[in-house]
């Protein structure tokens, strides 16, 4: 029971990384695809209706971490308290962003919601990467599980490379969804973005799988990262030929490969210690009682289809290209219909 909530919690990852990818990737993106405000709200559309939805994906991760593997909760938040309180105030700014902006008939008011959606997509994939790697690579853990040093204990450069290695695909994986969501010009300012950028911001991704496997790997992880390596290639190949669904497919195999590769090496720990492998809290030492798994199992069994339906089914309801022909003028209210007491 303990090995398949280990799995269920890569999973979830999984989900995260893929669908939260590409959201922060648009968010990245939009001031340099999005030459006027109409653009950009074409941007800002292609994710609007999801979101918000893709979010939940590391809430259930999270949670399900609490309730399978306590102590892995624990020790791994306590430990990564900074870059997790700097990533939960990105996703707040940006989810503020997404609704804020539109509220003034204003250039300069978009502008700043803007930097914050700009800001706030960079830091929450820099930090979910610091802090996925440093779960793998381990951290500065005593006997009863708490951190030993600074709160910059997590800071290191093997887990830098891992926030430079999520940043970097979410950057491409957003280009490649825009150039898949978007129609016009903005749809082949996209590709062609993706193109370009993707031979560098994909580099640290393969970078971070070859140091994992050279410390920790095994035959079927290395094979896993090969599978990467082999993904990322076709996903660029076939959006040369222009096939942006093939290519949105592909990242999603790579990104798939990476979770297997990444959670493959740790097993059977769940978060090692640099100081001594025996403090290192694995699967079964970490995990909940027998009884609250099963719990948890159940609930699961139930809960789970319907969030992925229910996702699914939004996903397929707004699957169509979006293009500025779409956007209608920006509607402002006239002084005299604003409640009373209402700026302007």
């Amino acid at each position: 029971m303990e090995t398949l909530w280990f799995c269920v919690i890569a999973l979830l990852w999984l989900g995260y990384l893929f669908l939260e990818g590409f959201d922060f990737g648009v968010g990245m993106l939009l001031p340099v695809l999005g030459r006027d405000e109409t653009e950009r709200r074409v941007l800002i559309n292609t994710i609007g209706p999801v979101w918000d939805g893709n979010e939940v994906w590391l809430i259930v991760a999270v949670g399900a971490t609490f309730a399978a593997f306590p102590d892995w909760y624990a020790s791994l938040l306590s430990a990564t308290y900074l870059p997790l309180t700097l990533f939960l105030l990105a996703l707040i700014g940006r989810g503020v962003a997404f609704e804020y902006r539109g509220k003034v008939d204003s250039a300069r008011w978009r502008r700043a919601w803007d930097a914050v959606i700009v800001t706030g997509s960079w830091t929450a994939a820099l930090s979910v990467g610091l802090v996925l790697s440093a779960t793998v690579f381990g951290l500065p853990l005593d006997a009863a599980g708490d951190r030993v040093g600074s709160p910059f204990a997590a800071v290191r450069p093997e887990t830098l490379l891992g926030a430079v290695a999520v940043a970097g695909y979410s950057l491409v994986h957003g280009a490649v969804f825009l150039a898949l969501k978007t129609e016009g010009p903005v749809r082949f300012r996209a590709r062609g973005l993706a193109l370009r950028v993707a031979p560098v911001a994909l580099v640290p991704l393969l970078v971070l799988l070859l140091t994992v496997q050279l410390r920790f790997g095994s035959a079927w992880t290395w094979a896993a990262s090969t599978v990467v390596a082999l993904a990322v290639l076709g996903a660029w190949g076939r959006l040369v030929l222009g096939r942006e669904g093939q290519s949105f497919a592909l990242m999603g195999v790579a990104v798939a490969a990476t979770v297997a590769a990444l959670f493959g090496a740790l097993y059977p720990n769940v978060l090692p210690s640099t100081l001594d492998p025996a403090w290192s809290l694995t699967v079964s030492g970490a995990a909940s009682s027998p009884y609250t798994l099963t719990v948890i199992t159940w609930v699961a069994a139930f809960g789970t289809p319907a969030v992925l339906v229910y996702q699914g089914w939004t996903y397929w309801v707004f699957r169509r290209r979006i293009g500025t022909r779409h956007i209608p003028p920006v509607h402002v209210v006239p002084s005299g219909d604003r409640p009373a007491g209402q700026g302007s």
